[in-house]
């Protein structure tokens, strides 16, 4: 008589990027998203302005701030904070479609955002990204052309705090200039390891 053995289930992953703003959150989701990976990535809403080049119901929804409160007291969003004066949160239901289907959840939010989703969802993968340095950070928001000399003094403080909360994450991922297909190939390798795990990570929201 043959010995049989099952192989552990294959469980949909629910991974979280996050850092300070300016290491290019989104443009590193932007990279996965043009080459058509098997994922499902969460559009964020937000309050604040549309800036050129953003589509609604793709890079973001936005929404009035009477609209995010209503989202808000019916219970439609997963996490939600307030961010520079401007609201962001992740509607709970979209997550929850997507895992159902069995695929991989990408999510992008701010620090505060991951440690509401680590608290909810334990079994969440979190990414920290990060530049080499504080100045090639700077550099980035001030390329950007959308801070003031006072926001862009806030983001960088609230930039060197974030740093301080790296030990929440489970991997850090540094997003250097010039090497962002680099950035995108270390994010889908940490995906595929846990993908391997002996003791897969099972997602409850």
């Amino acid at each position: 008589m043959s010995n049989t053995y099952s192989l552990p289930p294959v469980e949909p992953l629910l991974i979280v990027l996050s850092g300070p703003s300016g290491v290019g959150k989104d443009t590193v989701l932007q990279n996965m998203k043009q080459r058509d990976l098997p994922f499902h990535f969460v559009v964020t809403a937000t309050t604040r302005p549309k800036r050129s080049g953003e589509v609604n119901g793709v890079d973001y929804f936005f929404v009035s701030k009477d609209e995010f409160a209503r989202m808000i007291e019916e219970d439609e969003l997963l996490e939600y904070a307030i961010v520079y004066n401007d609201h962001k949160g992740i509607p709970k239901q979209q997550v929850r479609e997507a895992l159902a289907s069995g695929k991989d959840v990408v999510m992008r939010v701010d620090v505060q955002g991951a440690e509401t989703i680590r608290s909810l969802c334990p079994d969440a993968v979190l990414i920290f990204l990060a530049t080499r340095t504080e100045d090639e950070l700077v550099q980035r928001l001030k390329n950007r052309k959308t801070e003031t000399n006072e926001s862009l003094s806030l983001r960088i403080a609230m930039a060197r705090k974030e740093l301080n909360r790296v030990e929440l994450f489970d991997y850090l991922v540094v997003n250097a200039d010039c090497h962002l297909d680099n950035t995108v190939d270390k994010i889908l390798s940490i995906i595929e390891a846990e993908h391997h795990r002996t003791i897969p990570r099972k997602v409850t929201l």
